[in-house]
C-alpha cells in the first residue's frame, strides 16, 4: 500500500527522492525506472492513459511509494485510492527544469532509432507520448514557454488541491531535514542521495541502448 505519492514532474529530482525514500524505509519506490525494468507494466499504463479504470493495488503491490511520471500524472486519483498517503511535490526553477528535460528525456528525433528498436521500447515510447507529451503538454513540450507554463500551473494546481497538512513542497537541494520532518522519521547519518543529473542519465540511457 502506498504511503507516499509523488506529484512532481520528471526532472525535478525524483530519482534522488526515490533513493531517499528507499533509504528511509519507504521503499520500494515506483518510478519510471521501474517501468523500464518491468516492460509488462507498459500495457497497464497505456490503458490508464487511454482512460481505463485500473487496479492500482495490483500494480503497486509491494511498493510503499510512487514518484515521478507516470504515477505523478495521476496523483489525484492515487490520493483517493490511498487516503492515508502523504504527497510530495518536487519542484525546481522552471527554466532549469526545461533545460534539463531538453538535455535528457524530452522527445527529439533520433537517427539511431529504426526498425531494430524492440517492441517493448516502441510500446514504452507510445505510452509516454500518450500520458506525458500529449496528455500533459499537448504535444508542445519542446516549446519552452508553453512547457514552463504547464510546469508552473501544475505545481500551483497540486498546492491548491492537496490539503496543506498532507503536502510537502520540496526541492531535493534542501536535503534530509524537511523530508524527514514531514514523514516523521529520523534523519539518516548518510549523505542525501544526489542522483540522475544530466550526465549520469544519458550514460544510463546509452548503456540501455547498447545492451
Amino acid at each position: 500500500m502506498l504511503r507516499v505519492i509523488g506529484a512532481g514532474f520528471g526532472r525535478t529530482g525524483t530519482y534522488s527522492l526515490k533513493a531517499a525514500l528507499e533509504q528511509l524505509g519507504l521503499g520500494p519506490t515506483y518510478h519510471m525506472a521501474e517501468v523500464l525494468e518491468h516492460p509488462e507494466h507498459i500495457p497497464f499504463w497505456q490503458a490508464v492513459g487511454d482512460g481505463a479504470t485500473p487496479d492500482w493495488n495490483r500494480l503497486f503491490n509491494g511498493y510503499s511509494s510512487a514518484v515521478a511520471w507516470p504515477p505523478s500524472a495521476f496523483y489525484g486519483r492515487l490520493m483517493e485510492v490511498y487516503p492515508q498517503a502523504k504527497v510530495i511535490l518536487t519542484v525546481r526553477d522552471p527554466e532549469r527544469w526545461h533545460q534539463s528535460g531538453m538535455n535528457t528525456i524530452f522527445p527529439k528525433p533520433d537517427p539511431n532509432r529504426g526498425d531494430d528498436e524492440s517492441p517493448e521500447m516502441r510500446a514504452h515510447r507510445e505510452m509516454v507520448r500518450t500520458i506525458i507529451w500529449d496528455g500533459i503538454f499537448n504535444g508542445q513540450v519542446l516549446d519552452r514557454n508553453h512547457a514552463m507554463d504547464v510546469f508552473v500551473r501544475h505545481n500551483r494546481a497540486v498546492q491548491e488541491y492537496v490539503p496543506a497538512g498532507r503536502l510537502l513542497v520540496y526541492n531535493v537541494q534542501e536535503g534530509w531535514e524537511p523530508l524527514c520532518t514531514f514523514l516523521g522519521v529520523p534523519v539518516p547519518d548518510e549523505a542525501f542521495p544526489r542522483l540522475n543529473d544530466t550526465e549520469s542519465f544519458n550514460e544510463r540511457r546509452q548503456a540501455r541502448r547498447s545492451s
